[in-house]
């Protein structure tokens, strides 16, 4: 779906990304991880043609982003991260002016907004003015105006930015719904909402790829292993033991448990490998009661804090400076 080569781009002398080059999959979820002014945004624009790049090859399901770059935004859905909104519009009506935007007959444009009204849970909101939706809702908004054209490759820009607790877990569910019907590549530099949603982590560092894969593969190149909290009930001494027994178990320590109950305990595991699957199997087998396993939030830190991390203190150029756009440019984003 996706292919880059050797892409730079300067906004002047500055280099806002570059060596850049990766390929993604039709039907995967990848997110672009890294701190902020890491070249995220900048990449996800050139991707939707939004910016071209100053040198490299990129192209998106088989056609070239210089080449043919209307071709390309047909094919492209784009959440930027500040939804391009209008607050006097309804959602309905919002959502027919953007698919009516993007070459959809009016009966087409109709009946598109109220599916993905539906597909993005906003339907019970149609007839209300953007203006007074919640953010969360606008976010959601932003996500169906993207989807409004049918596009194979969906681009979102932060997307939980600004979301409380409860919407960050509906906006997860959300994706999660997407997969497989689109390619979506979502940037972030909050590392638990990557790992809990993309299928794969691209880590951008000043404009580069420094580390691709899974989590778990980021873990073990990294870390040289993982590190598990496991809450269970039971004898503590037998599931101490239990777990020592497991290839791949290098130290356990016990830890503060979550929960409270009768003989109920919390361990840290840490192994050279996932081990997961046959730790509960083993303490399931010794009659104890698996509360709990989940990997570490610290462990996640660390990842992020070697490969996005740069030198403490230091500033990051901003990469959302770049040189004004013509009257053309600005109307060919639209909604």
């Amino acid at each position: 779906m996706i292919e880059v080569q050797n892409l730079f781009k300067y906004y002047g002398e500055r280099r806002a990304v570059g060596p850049l080059s990766f390929s993604i999959e039709k039907g995967e979820i990848v997110g672009l991880l890294g701190l902020n002014g890491a070249g995220k945004t900048t990449a996800l624009r050139i991707l939707a043609c939004d910016l071209l790049p100053s040198s490299g090859s990129v192209v998106v399901d088989g056609i070239d982003v210089v080449d043919q770059p209307d071709e390309v935004r047909r094919r492209v859905g784009y959440l930027p991260d500040t939804p391009p909104l209008y607050g006097e519009m309804t959602v309905h009506e919002f959502l027919v002016f953007a698919a009516r935007l993007r070459g959809l007959s009016r009966a087409e444009a109709v009946q598109r907004a109220r599916d993905v009204a539906r597909s993005t849970q906003i339907d019970q909101v149609a007839r209300d003015p953007i203006a007074s939706l919640s953010h969360g809702y606008r976010q959601r908004v932003g996500i169906a105006q993207a989807l409004v054209h049918r596009p194979r490759l969906l681009l979102l820009d932060e997307p939980i930015l600004g979301l409380d607790p409860v919407q960050i877990v509906e906006m997860r569910h959300l994706l999660r719904s997407l997969r497989g019907e689109y390619t979506i590549v979502l940037s972030s530099h909050i590392l638990s909402e990557i790992s809990e949603t993309c299928d794969r982590i691209l880590v951008i560092r000043e404009g580069q790829i420094v580390a691709s894969g899974t989590e778990a593969e980021l873990s073990e190149k990294l870390l040289r292993g993982v590190r598990l909290e496991c809450t269970f009930a039971g004898d503590l001494d037998k599931a101490r033991a239990t777990i020592e027994s497991i290839a791949g178990v290098k130290a356990i320590a016990e830890s503060t448990a979550m929960e409270t109950g009768d003989d109920v305990h919390a361990l840290r595991v840490e192994a050279d490998q996932d081990v997961r699957a046959e730790l509960v199997r083993k303490l399931v087998a010794q009659d104890i009661d698996v509360l709990a396993l989940t990997r570490g939030e610290r462990e996640l830190e660390s990842i992020f804090i070697r490969l996005a991390g740069d030198k403490p203190g230091a500033a990051h150029a901003q990469e959302n400076t770049a040189p004004a756009r013509s009257s053309d440019t600005a109307k060919e984003e639209g909604a």
